[in-house]
């Protein structure tokens, strides 16, 4: 084999490897649960909160989802949208410490929301809408612990919190950041985009935006590559003649 077919091969073996490792990378990013809009203003109200749950493994669809909700800093007036194919259970506990509203004093709050019956395959996702009255105003954040579980019996457990400074956990929960209402942004307070009301199941990756970065990151490092290659072959036939 030429020293050049051999500079060539080289240089496609190594631009597939990095762009393949930062695809990989992408579709990681699209696999985390999470809640959206990803901030709201501390004592929000009459809003929606957009839990996204992707579908991860390959051969089993995901089957169950259990959110905890926070008592210590609670959200009231919880409400489930309709989900086809879903069944949904709310669950309430008292509170330990009630909370005065204009509308009088809150002893109980929704502490977890399961959904049954329906199924996520392989490479998609669903949304599942969870309406509130008001969110709490003593907190910066709200962390939302989250159980998957899929169709052959295993359980994912999104409930690792990241803590300041350090990398994101492997299995991170889903978590609201509560700003200022001067902080606020109106893209923040609005719920995610529905189609009459229902549930659309799509491609995870086609809305994760993250997963996208990383995939265009994939394509330039791919054409950098083989411009690497082109330059080496180049080179090496003007120094042949």
């Amino acid at each position: 084999m030429s020293a050049t077919r051999r500079t060539l091969r080289r240089a496609v073996t190594v631009t597939a490897v990095t762009a393949a490792a930062v695809l990989a990378a992408a579709g990681v990013a699209a696999a985390h649960v999470t809640v959206h809009p990803e901030s709201y203003a501390k004592g929000a109200t009459d809003g929606v909160l957009t839990f996204r749950v992707p579908n991860e493994e390959d051969t089993a669809a995901t089957t169950k989802v259990q959110v905890f909700l926070p008592t210590d800093h609670p959200v009231l007036g919880v409400l489930v949208t309709p989900h086809d194919g879903w069944t949904a259970k709310v669950t309430t506990t008292k509170l330990k410490t009630p909370v005065k509203t204009d509308d009088g004093t809150i002893t109980e709050a929704a502490s977890e929301i399961t959904w049954t019956g329906g199924k996520i395959g392989a490479g998609q996702f669903e949304d599942f809408d969870v309406a509130f009255g008001q969110l709490p105003e003593d907190t910066g954040q709200l962390t939302f612990k989250t159980l998957q579980t899929y169709s052959d019996g295993k359980v994912v457990r999104w409930i690792e919190e990241a803590q300041s400074g350090d990398d994101e956990p492997e299995n991170p929960a889903p978590t609201l950041k509560l700003t200022a209402a001067d902080d606020a942004s109106a893209a923040a307070a609005a719920p995610a985009t529905k189609t009459g009301g229902k549930t659309t199941t799509e491609t995870a990756g086609s809305s994760d935006s993250t997963a996208r970065g990383l995939g265009i990151a994939g394509l330039i490092v791919g054409a950098l590559g083989l411009a690497a290659a082109a330059f080496a072959v180049v080179r090496t036939r003007g120094a042949r003649s």
